[in-house]
């Protein structure tokens, strides 16, 4: 069965070369135009992600997205008109999966597209690859294999994004890696993407499983080299 895909965005020409665009990929394309019927086609549909657009009519994808948020944990990939970093920035900060500038190229969303929603699929069932034990580190438990991150047996909220660079840094745990490294490591592909997205993403990640976000103990940053995840077993 073909993905399907919600297109939130009151650019109507735009969006119908996009869903014919990722309709011709394989996808299965709905569209809608405006704040409230996005979030509500995006409520009542078990789309497999959704391409918002930052500015509707009606209100703005931020809204939709923070709603969203609370109530799924669909691939969300955020169009910015602006092209400002700070509309980047609140779109992480409120769990968008990643971000994209207009104008951009439709090859370039195509990817993002599939790095979302191969992340959100995971490993393939059945495959080659045999089942991996959870990472375990003190209290935090991370499964790769279920996607779920757990502290003291509570499973804690991150997307599927947060959860693969999660996964990269403990993986790697004791060894620093830079953010250009871990945005080849997560995508698995080479984008454009800025420095800060990174900072955000692990700023949600501490949030989620440090005891104290303000002062972390898991994943923690070497000044102008990246980030470590510190392999005591009591930091979290």
């Amino acid at each position: 069965m073909a993905e399907r895909i919600l297109i939130v965005d009151d650019d109507r020409r735009l969006a119908t070369m996009l869903a014919a665009y990722l309709a011709a990929a394989g996808y299965a394309v709905e569209h809608r135009a405006t704040a409230a019927e996005g979030l509500a086609a995006a409520r009542a549909g078990a789309h497999d992600a959704v391409v918002l657009d930052v500015m509707l009519p009606d209100g703005d994808g931020f809204e939709i997205c923070r709603n969203l948020r609370g109530e799924s944990d669909v691939p969300i990939l955020m169009l910015t008109a602006r092209g400002d970093d700070t509309d980047r920035i609140v779109g992480l900060e409120l769990g968008a999966d990643d971000y994209l500038p207009k104008p951009f190229n439709p090859r370039e969303l195509l990817a993002r597209l599939k790095a979302i929603l191969r992340r959100r699929r995971g490993p393939v069932a059945g495959g080659d690859a045999a089942r991996r034990a959870p990472l375990r580190f003190g209290r935090l438990e991370i499964d790769r294999d279920a996607r779920e991150v757990r502290v003291a047996g509570e499973t804690r909220a991150l997307t599927s994004y947060q959860f693969d660079l999660l996964a990269a840094l403990a993986e790697r745990a004791g060894r620093v890696v830079s953010r250009e490294q871990l945005m080849e490591m997560v995508k698995g592909e080479t984008l454009e993407a800025f420095d800060r997205s990174i900072d955000v993403h692990v700023s949600r990640i501490r949030a989620a499983i440090e005891e104290d976000p303000r002062h972390p103990r898991r994943v923690v940053t070497v000044r102008g080299q990246g980030y470590v995840f510190a392999k005591l077993q009591d930091a979290g």
